[in-house]
C-alpha cells in the first residue's frame, strides 16, 4: 500500500504548503517567535544566522516541506534528527542567569502555534480559497506536526478559535527586546555577500518588511516600527503571490544557489512519486 506520508494529497495541509505566500508566512512567523523573550533567546544563542544568514530559513522550508510531502517513516526521521539537535541546547537568561532547555514544552506550543498560524493568515490572506472548516481542519492536522516535535497533541489548539484564545493568552508575555530587534534587522536585512547582496534594495520591501506588515496590528505596536497600511500590504501579498504561482507552473528547473541550503522541492517529489493525481491544488480542498 503506497505510503501518502502524514496529511496525504486528500488533506488541506497538502494544498496549502504548496503555495507560494507560504515564503511570506515563515517569514512572518519568525517575526512573531521573536517577539517571546525566552524563545528568540534560544535562537540567537544558538543559531547560526548571523554566519549561515538564509541557513535558517531555508532549513525551516524544507522541514515544512519534508514532514508535509515525504512517506511517514521519512517524515519521522526528519523530526528525530531536529529533536536530537533540540535536545542538547540550552539558553541562559540574561536578566536572571536561569539556564533551561530550548524543547521546553512551553517553547515548542509558542513556536508552533507563531508558525502555523501564520501560515493560515498569510495564505488565506493572499486569496487561496480556505473556508472556515478548511481553516478549523488545517490547524487539526497540525497537531500532527506538532506531535513530531515532542508536543502532545491534545494540548495543543485544533482550531480557529482555540488558537485565538492561545494567543491571546500569550500576549502578556510578549515583548520587544534587545534579541526581538537583532531578528527584526536580520529578517529586514540579512548578511548576505556577493551576488545575493545585489538582491537587498528588492528583497527588504517586497519581502523583508512586507512580511513585518502581515503580522497582526498587536504585534507591530510592540515592534515599535510602523508597518505597510493593510490595504497596501494585501496588494503586495497577492500580487506577489500571484506572480510566484505563474512562474511555479512554468519553471522546469529548480535554480540552486549553494549557499542556499539547497532548497528541497518537496511538493514536486511527491508528485513524482505519487502521480500528477496528486498535484497540489486549491480544487482539491477536501
Amino acid at each position: 500500500m503506497t505510503d501518502h506520508g502524514l496529511f496525504g494529497p486528500s488533506s488541506v495541509t497538502w494544498q496549502l504548503h504548496a503555495e507560494p505566500a507560504m515564503w511570506l508566512a515563515g517569514i512572518r512567523g519568525l517575526y512573531l517567535q521573536a517577539l517571546h523573550p525566552r524563545a528568540v533567546a534560544g535562537v540567537v544563542q544558538n543559531s547560526d544566522f548571523r554566519g549561515d544568514p538564509l541557513g535558517r530559513l531555508v532549513r525551516t522550508a524544507n522541514f515544512v516541506g519534508a514532514t508535509t510531502y515525504l512517506t511517514t517513516e521519512e517524515a519521522r526521521r526528519e523530526a528525530r534528527a531536529v529533536r536530537e539537535v533540540h535536545r542538547r541546547l540550552r539558553v541562559t537568561d540574561r536578566e536572571t542567569g536561569e539556564r533551561y532547555r530550548v524543547d521546553e514544552p512551553e517553547l515548542l506550543l509558542w513556536v508552533h502555534c507563531a508558525e502555523v498560524s501564520s501560515f493560515l493568515a498569510v495564505v488565506r490572506r493572499a486569496g487561496f480559497p480556505l473556508t472556515a472548516a478548511h481553516a478549523d481542519r488545517y490547524l487539526d492536522e497540525q497537531r500532527r506536526s506538532a506531535a513530531l516535535v515532542g508536543l502532545d497533541p491534545d494540548e495543543v489548539p485544533g482550531d480557529v478559535a482555540a488558537m485565538r484564545r492561545y494567543l491571546a493568552d500569550r500576549r502578556p508575555e510578549l515583548r520587544r527586546t534587545e534579541d526581538a530587534d537583532e531578528i527584526y534587522d536580520f529578517l529586514h536585512r540579512p548578511p548576505v555577500r556577493g551576488t545575493l547582496a545585489l538582491g537587498l534594495a528588492v528583497y527588504e520591501p517586497l519581502v523583508g518588511h512586507l512580511g513585518y506588515s502581515l503580522l497582526p496590528r498587536w504585534a507591530t505596536e510592540l515592534y515599535g516600527r510602523r508597518p505597510y497600511p493593510d490595504p497596501v500590504a494585501t496588494a503586495m501579498l497577492r500580487g506577489l503571490s500571484g506572480t510566484l504561482r505563474v512562474a511555479q507552473r512554468t519553471a522546469r528547473a529548480l535554480v540552486r544557489e549553494p549557499r542556499l541550503g539547497p532548497l528541497q522541492p518537496h511538493p514536486v517529489l511527491a508528485v513524482r512519486r505519487l502521480g500528477t493525481w496528486a498535484t497540489p491544488s486549491a480544487k482539491r480542498l477536501p
